[in-house]
């Protein structure tokens, strides 16, 4: 598929996700406990600034395109940046996923992060694309230089 025929979809999907606080405080997530996302304990900065941010994820049953999500923040700042997108398969099965992206202010540096990782479906729900959460995973690792 080429690069410019996602665009679209993973500019959708930023916009979806940027109503996450919205929908967690709207209702309570009631995914089926084999929908699950992990966190690696360790990810890379390279030497050019991009972040590798890593883990495994499981979802069932979509009716639109899914996507896993991440984003890191450092110390005591609540600025997230979004590190890429991966988009997923929702078959019951366990799949590895690997996101990179450049942050584009306050550099992340080597040591503790806080990084959240989100699987999420655009459903279409009256011909409008509505995000539905099927995991969501918040964890402490540490980033390292690769």
């Amino acid at each position: 598929m080429p690069a410019l025929s996602l665009r679209p979809t993973l500019a959708l999907a930023a916009a979806a996700a940027a109503l996450l606080p919205l929908a967690a405080t709207a209702a309570p997530a009631s995914a089926d406990p084999q929908e699950t996302v992990t966190v690696d304990p360790t990810g890379t900065i390279a030497a050019d600034g991009t972040v590798t941010l890593s883990g495994t994820y499981s979802c069932l049953g979509n009716t639109g395109p899914v996507f896993v999500s991440s984003s890191l923040a450092q110390g005591s700042s609540n600025v997230r940046h979004g590190i890429g997108g991966t988009r997923a398969v929702c078959d019951g099965v366990t799949h590895a996923w690997a996101n990179t992206g450049k942050v584009s202010s306050d550099p992340v540096q080597p040591g503790a992060a806080d990084v959240e990782a989100t699987v999420m479906e655009l459903r279409p729900v009256g011909g409008l694309p509505l995000p539905r959460f099927h995991a969501l995973r918040r964890q402490d690792i540490t980033l390292t230089r690769s």
